[in-house]
């Protein structure tokens, strides 16, 4: 399988004719070889005598490329073998994963399978793994950091993540000379020119003497230094700025981007939460493979993502293709709208003064009650908006929070009836003791309720809309009750509902700091507030940055939790301050500025709810906004 010629590493070839030789050397022993973007002539002669499977847009080839049609999150494609029509559908958008997906459907050919069999299996596709970092910027800017490589195909598929997590209007590329091309520099930058307008970008900052020499090919607004040295002295003494823009940091490595990098990142002190975004798509697929292809995925980013993020988690929810998010006030929803999510979002907990925000921003609320019901109609007539809009019905099946009780159904019904204005777009329910099975009773007569509201409703109004009950714990323990969607929550970061699910997730936060100062205690001396770390011998203790302003509950102090400084758990000594607390590291080998971490894996993340006397769900959404997020994709 040939998968394609891309332009890295093409210095030391006399041409494109020596390289495609040389990779051809590989199939010496091959009696059947895909080849997708080559034609006949391109091959080498000897290889001309095997069974060629060609892919291309031109007649001549084996497998014919009609069009491809890019949708919001997919992409359809139309082939042609042998005269026969075939079309594919895949979850992506990017020109990588079109171009695989096609060498994918004709390895199917070529070992004699039927593609039609396989059309679910494209569809299904899962996201892998990018080896990006996307960090919170100076100056309302965002990060993606990508200084590993630097080639034409790479530059490409970076410019198109930037364009799944562009939060600004502005979008800005820093990127520093190509190496190894192959092409003369001024092809070579005339072609990443047309790449730039081709994605939208509307500034560039080149660093390098040749990409500097063809400032020329560049008709956007352009910057040029010749070195990062010289970037950076330009940055510090305010001779250029950058504002409000999604940035994409993209350099060969010998340029030290990682410099631009700190400069450019918003300043933080020594603690962060790590985001594991790939974890966060793995985990999701897990939960995929265990419903329907047809059944739909809300996921919840309430209360900023659980604590990672909200907007963040949310473009890599819209890219991979969820179906629906929710939220639970209006302001969270508001600010998914500003960061260019364009999914359906569902608010829970809509309040009075939100109801003109919700309209306005296109957000669909929870109705759970009569007088949101007619209070929100009463804003709809306000906007003088036209067409029905979208809401969604709460049902009270016995967890006794929000939503409308069984005594209510015949009412609501007619109610709704009375409200064109209005379209029910799903009925749900939230099951109270979905992860006891000691509770799996009165789950199921939960269960029984939903059904019964379900079908008054749909009887009285006369038409379909999607039901839904299970969140995280549910997916897992009652399959029967999947019907038309799923709530996807604190699973799809990692926490499950019993020990044989935790074993199929990943964690995808991981929380951590550095070593402040590190002091000798003498025995009898005493450490922290009210003198309450009692020092009985000689001891060593190392200060770190993060106390109960951060997360850190002062109930972790006094030996009561432990961090680990290289691997060794580290028991905190004295009580937990508002910034920082001190650890016990006597005999462990470490120094300042070392990492220490709070948490990186699901049972850290449990022993500390533990310490706490909480669940994981308040430890990870107790973590301070002040706490820098690092988003992470391998």
């Amino acid at each position: 399988m040939f998968t394609n010629l891309g332009d890295a590493h093409s210095d030391g070839f006399s041409g494109v004719k020596q390289k495609i030789a040389e990779k051809f050397s590989l199939f010496d022993n091959c009696t059947v070889i895909v080849v997708n973007g080559l034609n006949a002539k391109q091959i080498p002669t000897k290889f001309r005598k095997k069974k060629l499977i060609l892919i291309g847009k031109e007649k001549g080839s084996a497998i014919q490329i009609k069009k491809t049609s890019v949708e919001s999150t997919s992409t359809k494609i139309e082939l042609v073998h042998a005269s026969k029509n075939y079309n594919l559908e895949i979850p992506f958008t990017d020109t990588a994963s079109i171009s695989n997906a096609i060498t994918c459907f004709g390895v199917l050919l070529a070992t004699g399978l039927e593609p039609e069999k396989y059309y679910s299996s494209f569809k299904e596709l899962p996201s892998i793994a990018l080896r990006l970092e996307i960090k919170n910027g100076i100056n309302n800017c965002v990060l993606i950091n990508d200084f590993y490589n630097s080639d034409l195909d790479s530059l490409k598929i970076a410019l198109n993540y930037l364009n799944q997590q562009t939060r600004n209007s502005s979008k800005t590329v820093i990127l520093s000379d190509i190496e190894q091309s192959g092409q003369s520099t001024k092809n070579l930058y005339k072609e990443i020119s047309k790449l730039l307008k081709q994605y939208k970008i509307n500034s560039l900052i080149g660093i390098g003497k040749n990409i500097s020499a063809n400032a020329s090919a560049f008709t956007i607004n352009k910057t040029f230094f010749e070195n990062t040295n010289e970037f950076v002295g330009a940055i510090n003494s305010n001779q250029i700025g950058i504002n409000n823009s999604t940035i994409l940091l993209k350099g060969a490595r010998s340029f030290g981007f990682e410099n631009i990098s700190q400069l450019l990142q918003q300043k933080s002190h020594d603690t962060i939460l790590e985001i594991n975004l790939n974890k966060l798509t793995e985990n999701i697929n897990y939960y995929r493979s265990l419903i329907k292809p047809e059944t739909q995925l809300m996921c919840m980013v309430k209360a900023t993502g659980y604590g990672s993020g909200s907007a963040e988690i949310a473009k890599t929810l819209q890219h991979i293709g969820v179906n629906y998010l929710a939220v639970a006030y209006a302001d969270e929803g508001v600010e998914l709208r500003n960061a260019q999510i364009n999914l359906p979002v569902m608010v829970m907990s809509p309040e009075e003064d939100s109801l003109e925000d919700i309209i306005n921003f296109n957000l669909e609320p929870e109705i759970y009650s009569f007088r949101i019901l007619e209070l929100f109609c009463k804003q709809l007539q306000k906007s003088g908006n036209a067409e029905a809009y979208p809401v969604h019905i709460k049902i009270d099946t016995g967890m006794h929070r929000l939503g409308f009780e069984e005594k209510d159904f015949e009412t609501l019904a007619s109610t709704l009836l009375k409200y064109p204005q209005l379209k029910v777009k799903s009925i749900f329910s939230h099951l109270a003791g979905r992860d006891n099975s000691e509770l799996d009773g009165f789950t199921n007569e939960q269960i029984s309720v939903f059904e019964k509201a379900c079908s008054v409703l749909k009887t009285k109004l006369g038409y379909g809309f999607i039901k839904h009950i299970c969140n995280s714990g549910g997916i897992t323990r009652f399959k029967n009750a999947h019907y038309d969607m799923v709530r996807l929550g604190i699973g799809m970061y990692g926490v499950g509902v019993n020990t044989e699910e935790q074993t199929k997730l990943q964690n995808v936060g991981a929380l951590k700091t550095r070593i402040s100062q590190i002091k000798n205690i003498k025995a009898g001396d005493t450490v922290g507030y009210n003198r309450n770390g009692k020092v009985i011998d000689d001891i060593t203790i190392a200060v770190i940055p993060i106390g109960y302003a951060d997360g850190f509950k002062r109930e972790l102090g006094n030996g009561k939790f432990a961090v680990y400084i290289n691997k060794i758990a580290c028991k905190t000594i004295g009580n937990i301050c508002m910034d920082m607390c001190m650890v016990d590291v006597t005999n462990i080998n470490c120094k300042e500025g070392d990492e220490v971490i709070v948490f990186e894996s699901f049972g850290q993340i449990h022993n500390l709810s533990v310490a706490m006397n909480t669940i994981p769900y308040e430890v990870l959404t107790s973590i301070s906004g002040r706490v820098k997020r690092i988003y992470l994709q391998e």
